[in-house]
């Protein structure tokens, strides 16, 4: 890591004086901006470099965080000392999900490569929001390529937003105005006589009933379905729930089946699925957040079966796509209905055959954003630069650790497996009297420890211990490390 230079107020030709005064914000020195924007790209190539001789997450002390109750600054400072503010107190207590030994909720590891092209991005400091300029082309070619990984159309569309939350609220509003008609975007909800009811298990993921709220058709129009013994959808029960709700007078118009639940990692049916919603003529939806990109594993994607059968599809490259937040996606088969759902003319936004307002229709026209950064960019790096192949394997071999896990539960009697182990999410136990107190003192130690970091969960009603292998870093160490941690913790208590 390099060393922050001193700083002599009295140097006249410090950065921030250069910026001062100047007319713009650049600085007048470019080549000492250069050199110290130098040092930052280097320290944080060196930071994931050496992140396994770090701790995976420690607590802040009360003197940093009081650090951050300051006023807002009116005179600017040197670039090199907000810089060694950085190092001193950032960088030190982030989340930790760059580490191999992050295994709390899902969250992805980054690459370097990422990181990078996270840098070009904002120095062209694009709006992807629309307008004829090749940033809004490289998210389009980032399109057809998800496309082909699962298998839609030529007309289905594609867009790059915040996560799967907003995805997934995204395809709701797809639906509801297909199934109300597109006047709704006008009227509104509350002048249409049908009651929209929709379908999911009861393992969805909480974003879901929210964007039913924010869709004004309220969370209790969601009706959350009974799973099986590998916390799948029962289709039985959803069948018989949809045929219940015609008879009461609702309007069914969705299902939301899910690719990788967040406590269990269960794969629905979704070729179950897209059988009857076809037989039902319903929307059906795939939230995929982490699990929809197993399609790039051979070994994986049979488990997704039907995803390619779905209406729409929402999930992250922010997650097993391992590109840095923020990069979800909402992938629709029929692109005029997405278009209609959100396409709005206004004058600041009349579009032309030629010059900078060319090129509709706009990304703008398929979501609720105006103001969008440039997502692709690092996205489209990560795929050129690895290729679907390695990604791939970097999914299949977080499956094969979470298997290994597993199989080490299974071999000790202290330990107890909660869940079946679908794709790369293990839910466990430390067998204790006292089972729910005991699993989350074990978690905290675990995390305060810095050497792992696992999460918790709730599996009929008991406290589970949850790895969820994420990081492309992770290896049988850091599996071996929280095994041993848990035994050694769970004796202890």
């Amino acid at each position: 890591m390099s060393q922050p230079p001193i700083i002599d107020p009295a140097d006249k030709t410090s950065i921030a004086t250069q910026i001062a005064a100047n007319e713009s914000l650049d600085p007048s020195d470019w080549a000492a901006f250069r050199a110290q924007a130098h040092l930052m790209l280097d320290d944080m190539l060196g930071y994931i470099e050496t992140i396994r001789e770090r701790p995976v997450w420690q607590p802040i002390p009360d003197t940093v965080r009081a650090r951050f109750l300051s006023p807002a600054p009116h005179l600017g400072e040197e670039l090199a000392q907000v810089h060694a503010e950085f190092m001193q107190d950032v960088l030190p207590y982030a989340q930790g999900n760059v580490h191999p030994g992050f295994m709390g909720w899902v969250n992805g590891g980054g690459t370097p490569v990422g990181v990078v092209a996270e840098m070009l991005a904002a120095g062209l400091n694009a709006n992807l929001g629309g307008r004829d300029h090749i940033p809004v082309e490289v998210e389009r070619q980032v399109t057809v390529w998800v496309r082909e990984i699962f298998g839609f159309p030529q007309g289905a569309t594609g867009l790059f937003v915040t996560g799967t939350s907003m995805a997934n609220l995204i395809a709701v509003l797809i639906a509801r105005d297909t199934a109300l008609g597109f006047d709704v975007r006008a009227s509104g909800v509350a002048a249409q006589p049908r009651r929209l009811t929709a379908y999911t298990s009861n393992a969805v993921h909480g974003c879901v009933p929210k964007a039913m709220d924010i869709a004004g058709l309220g969370s209790d129009a969601l009706r959350q379905i009974p799973t099986d013994s590998r916390f799948r959808i029962d289709l039985m029960a959803l069948a018989e729930a949809i045929h219940r709700d015609r008879e009461a007078g609702f309007t069914p118009f969705l299902v939301v089946g899910t690719a990788g639940t967040v406590n269990t990692g269960a794969v629905d049916d979704l070729a179950g699925l897209a059988d009857l919603c076809r037989r039902e003529k319903l929307w059906f939806h795939v939230d995929g957040a982490f699990g929809a990109l197993a399609r790039l594993a051979p070994d994986l994607a049979p488990k997704l079966d039907g995803i390619e059968r779905a209406d729409s599809v929402a999930f992250d490259f922010h997650k097993w796509g391992q590109a840095p937040y923020d990069a979800g996606f909402i992938l629709v088969r029929d692109g005029e209905a997405h278009k209609n759902a959100f396409a709005l003319p206004a004058a600041y936004l009349q579009r032309a055959q030629r010059g900078l307002a060319a090129g509709s229709p706009w990304p703008c026209d398929f979501g609720p954003d105006l103001s969008r950064g440039f997502r692709a960019l690092k996205v489209w790096f990560t795929l050129k630069v690895y290729g679907t192949e390695a990604l791939g394997a970097s999914i299949s071999r977080c499956c094969a650790l979470a298997r290994a896990l597993e199989e080490r539960i299974a071999a000790t009697p202290e330990l107890e497996l909660m869940a079946p182990v679908e794709l790369n999410i293990v839910c466990f136990r430390y067998r204790a009297e006292d089972t729910n107190r005991v699993n989350d003192a074990i978690v905290v130690a675990l995390q305060e420890s810095g050497v792992v970091a696992p999460s918790t969960t709730r599996i009929k009603g008991q406290t589970a211990i949850r790895a969820a292998i994420v990081n492309h870093r992770t290896s049988r160490a850091e599996i071996d490390a929280l095994v041993d941690g848990v035994l050694a913790l769970g004796r202890t208590l």
